[in-house]
């Protein structure tokens, strides 16, 4: 059976011929350099980056293939600082820490809604074709010349992201709680926003892609950032325009990515239109795999699941043959679910961990 078989058995809950396999399909499932040149080096790959990472990609017998990115805007905003600094086109000012660029200024903090209406927020219209064309012919390509699973990231942020990323995360969430006008008004710009993108990039993509991801995060490990019932006050009707205008021009099937305990939202994210849920985060009780299979297993697509907090980067080979075993026993009878770890791998996972997860994931099928 081929991968969009396999891939369309998953989405219709039935138990497919093989474990589907994902890495770097969706943007929170790929890995960082430091675990990819980890791998080149272990199985001795070299040349070009995209050759070598193809490679890998075959060798690993991944069924996915990503494409696309979170388009930046033109805007008037953005500006390069130093090596290690600079200002996005939401106005967001980032430092490199380590390991990625973290936020050092917020633009938005503090502001009222008058500044809200004079601020200089990027148009979509300014986005230059031939960035959503790129998108479309690399799509195209592993459409009509592979059998891959394609999957084009969403071309926009989330909204709660970005409100915390511009006002500040302390700030924004009080401001949910006192000050709803001020939120509402911000969604309703930053929606406009991303539905403009939606409808320039999704309608020549759709034929050749099977799936389109998002992100935003609504977790912290243990809990929610916010509760159930603000989120479907504040969230929900701006996200759900977002999916419903995807779906209005793509018939790819939707998933959404979000870090932590989302397990109080899963009711309300189907009712927004999320088809496939990323990741599954599965250090919390609330968050077992067997656990979400029981309560939703049949309603909706699972994606990830396998620890990359402890398990990868601290166990065994042995110990992560385990683990993923343990994995695919919870998820993959009756379909809805793709094998894939918890997040994207970093530079602390061995690489030896790496090829044995998707040994392993192979492996299942025939024990």
């Amino acid at each position: 059976m081929k991968r969009r078989e396999v891939f369309q058995d998953i989405c219709n809950h039935k138990t497919p011929e093989k474990v589907l396999i994902d890495l770097g399909g969706c943007p929170l499932s790929d890995l960082s350099q430091d675990a990819a040149d980890g791998l080149y080096k272990l199985m001795g790959f070299e040349g070009e980056e995209a050759e070598k990472r193809e490679k890998l990609f075959r060798a690993l017998d991944v069924d996915t293939r990503g494409v696309g990115c979170v388009i930046e805007p033109p805007s008037s905003l953005a500006r390069r600082i130093s090596d290690t600094e600079y200002i996005d086109a939401w106005g967001v000012r980032r430092r490199f820490t380590g390991l990625y660029y973290d936020i050092v200024e917020y633009p938005l903090a503090n502001a009222t809604l008058k500044d809200l209406e004079n601020y200089p927020w990027p148009d979509p219209d300014d986005i230059d074709p031939e960035v959503f064309d790129s998108v479309v012919r690399q799509a195209r390509r592993l459409h009509e010349e592979t059998d891959y699973v394609v999957c084009a990231s969403h071309p926009v942020y989330g909204i709660f992201e970005l409100g915390c990323w511009m006002v500040g995360f302390e700030e924004f969430m009080v401001r949910m709680a006192l000050d709803e006008e001020f939120v509402h008004r911000f969604f309703e710009i930053v929606l406009n926003y991303q539905k403009r993108v939606i409808e320039r990039y999704y309608p020549p993509l759709a034929p050749y892609i099977d799936y389109t991801s998002s992100g935003d995060d609504f977790a912290t490990q243990s809990s929610l950032f916010i509760s159930p019932s603000m989120f479907e006050e504040f969230v929900a009707p701006y996200f759900k325009e977002r999916i419903d205008c995807t779906k209005r021009v793509c018939g790819a099937k939707y998933l959404h990515h979000s870090c932590g305990n989302v397990s109080r939202l899963i009711p309300q994210l189907m009712a927004c239109g999320v088809e496939i849920l990323n990741p599954i985060q599965p250090t919390g009780e609330d968050m077992r795999p067997a656990r979400l299979k029981a309560a939703f297993g049949n309603q909706i697509v699972f994606h990830g699941g396998l620890d990359t907090q402890s398990v990868l980067p601290g166990g065994t080979e042995e110990s992560v043959r385990e683990s993923v075993f343990a994995l695919l026993d919870a998820m993959q009878p009756g379909g809805g679910y793709i094998f894939a770890a918890a997040h994207n791998l970093q530079g602390d996972v061995p690489p030896e961990n790496i090829v044995a997860m998707f040994k392993a994931a192979r492996a299942w099928q025939g024990k």
